[in-house]
Order: C-alpha cells, then structure tokens, then sequence
C-alpha cells in the first residue's frame, strides 16, 4: 500500500483553502495513469452542452478508470482539467464538481485552458495519475 501526503507549505498560497495542494509525495506502489475522461458515454450519448455537467461526468468518468485499476479518488496525486476557452467563470462553473468528486482529498492540481478538445461538443477533460 501506498502512503500519500498532500502538503501546502506556508511559504506557497494556501491552495488547501481552494481545495487543492501544491505538493503531493508518495512512497513507491503501483503508479496508475487516466487518459483525459470526457464527458461521452460507452453508448455515445451526447455531451451535455453545460460546463458543469460536463465536468461532473467527465469525474465520474475518471472515478470508473480508476476504479478498474482498484484506485479511488483518494488515491490520486495529481490531476490536471483542460477547459476549452477557459475563463475564471467556466473555472468557478467546473471546479466545484471537480472538487465534489474528489471528496476533500487535495490533489496538485491544475486547470489549463486550450483551444479545442477532441470534438467540438467538448468542453473539459480531466487526466490523472494515481499510486496504489
């Protein structure tokens, strides 16, 4: 098993107020690594045109690959959110359902805005590495 520490040092912003760390160490286990999860489905329903839906099944997404690996979202240690067009509003829209999913476990984390995913209907991905 494997021994995760999320660490906000005082000497970086409090990013533990916002939900994240800005350090994550961990001792050696089985290192997991999540494509970017969208939010389609096994059935290719289409994606919601919401952010926030989007978001909130792109985590449930991610939740399933992680699942199959006999992970969680506590085992994560890192996890990075690309946002088409991103803005601080779209951020305030996703981030929440990024941080439910996660469950008070604070990941290093970043949010990083582009130009387009890998369908237009897109709006958000989210990748992962979790250790185990």
């Amino acid at each position: 098993m494997s021994d995760i520490q999320r660490i906000n040092p005082d000497t970086l912003p409090d990013a533990g107020a916002m939900g994240y760390a800005q350090v994550t160490t961990c001792t050696p286990g089985k290192m997991v690594f999540i494509s970017g999860q969208v939010a389609w489905t096994p059935g290719g329903d289409p994606a919601p045109d919401n952010l926030a839906e989007q978001a909130k099944m792109a985590s449930s997404n991610l939740g399933k690959a992680l699942a199959s690996a006999g992970a969680g979202p506590e085992n994560i240690v890192s996890a990075r959110a690309f946002i088409v067009d991103y803005t601080e509003e779209k951020g305030a829209e996703a981030f929440p359902e990024i941080l439910a999913f996660l469950g008070g476990n604070q990941v290093a984390f970043t949010l990083i805005g582009c130009a387009a995913l890998a369908s237009p209907d897109l709006m958000i991905e989210i990748e992962a590495i979790a250790v185990v």
